[in-house]
């Protein structure tokens, strides 16, 4: 398989970058939420015929060039033992790690629960006749722990979670280390099912001080990324947060890094390790605006292509909810229309 999203992971020249979103596999397309009235987000993820199709949905509908698993970053948690249900107001597990004197013990890996999700992959490929390249990605340790000790938190807010790290080190460490394991089996089981590039999302990476991040879970990162990478698969890093700690990421870390919109592409270029790609980093809150100021934004981005080839258009996080489908297709359609 060979397309702009390929090619520009293995480092080649394209007219155009490659152009994806976070988070595209539902949110802001009529299509999903029209799934969504039929179905529960638990039944559309199980189901690898519902869960392909959600998948293939924004290729359809947005005309993407990659398409990304639909799935969670929880899914992990999940199949470590623990009860999880997705409620209005977010995840929720019945029993939080902060719950438990020895919560390691409480942790009993059942990698066969994530059967389903390389079921999908399989009915992803087999459905899009294997011309769409497809994102496999799974949650970074420390945004994956801030729910499992929290037990239901907000998208910023894991105030006892964030004590436990701090009061409970060693026990952070070791919780790390069960959460690693598992998910450089599912990662492996992604890969071996076929998925084209790999992202782990580290959404709260800068919850925590950088100093404490790179001591305790940069390294965890590092040995799913290794493993990854073993098998030739691009690893795409997104460490949602951590500021000037791009600085010290380079390609022994990841091949591409992604860039959240607090740092502009420009001075990212100028932080990171010229060997690593980046991808991003559009502001998702800017395509609640008119079409014209979002062209202004876009233009901005312009020159970036021609002194880096080695860069996928993205946000600098996930779609919200509520950005209207219509802002989301003319980016789409500017990116696949702009003199780059």
């Amino acid at each position: 398989m060979s397309n702009l999203f390929t090619e520009t992971l293995k480092g080649k020249v394209t007219e155009r970058p490659p152009v994806w979103f976070m988070r595209q596999a539902g949110r802001v397309l009529p299509s999903y939420q029209e799934l969504k009235k039929k179905y529960t987000f638990w039944q559309l993820m199980k189901d690898p015929e519902l869960a392909s199709k959600v998948t293939l949905l924004p290729v359809r509908d947005l005309g993407v060039d990659a398409a990304i698993l639909f799935s969670d970053i929880l899914v992990i948690p999940y199949a470590m033992g623990m009860g999880l249900e997705f409620t209005d107001k977010g995840p929720a597990f019945d029993q939080p790690l902060k719950n438990y004197e020895d919560p390691v013990k409480r942790l009993k890996p059942e990698p066969e629960k994530l059967e389903y999700v390389y079921k999908t992959i399989d009915k992803f490929f087999k459905t899009s006749g294997n011309q769409m390249p497809l994102v496999g990605f799974c949650g970074a340790p420390l945004t994956v722990m801030l729910y499992m000790i929290q037990g239901l938190g907000t998208k910023s807010n894991f105030p006892d979670a964030e004590k436990f790290l701090f009061k409970e080190k060693k026990l952070t460490k070791k919780i790390a280390e069960a959460v690693t394991e598992l998910t450089i089996e599912y990662s492996l089981r992604q890969v071996k099912a076929g998925v084209n590039a790999f992202q782990i999302f580290d959404t709260h990476a800068g919850i925590i001080p950088f100093t404490y991040y790179k001591e305790v879970f940069m390294p965890c990162v590092k040995k799913i990324a290794d493993a990854v990478r073993q098998t030739r698969t691009p690893f795409i890093f997104f460490p949602k947060g951590i500021g000037a700690g791009i600085n010290e990421i380079d390609y022994d870390m990841c091949d591409f890094l992604s860039i959240d919109w607090q740092t502009s592409i420009y001075t990212a270029r100028q932080m990171v390790d010229k060997n690593v790609g980046l991808q991003g980093n559009l502001d998702p809150r800017i395509l609640f605006a008119d079409k014209k100021t979002i062209e202004i934004e876009l233009n901005k981005f312009l020159p970036f292509h021609k002194q880096e080839s080695k860069w996928i258009f993205n946000l600098g996080h996930g779609l919200l909810p509520d950005i209207p489908v219509e802002n989301v297709k003319f980016v789409v359609d500017f990116v696949k229309q702009a003199k780059w």
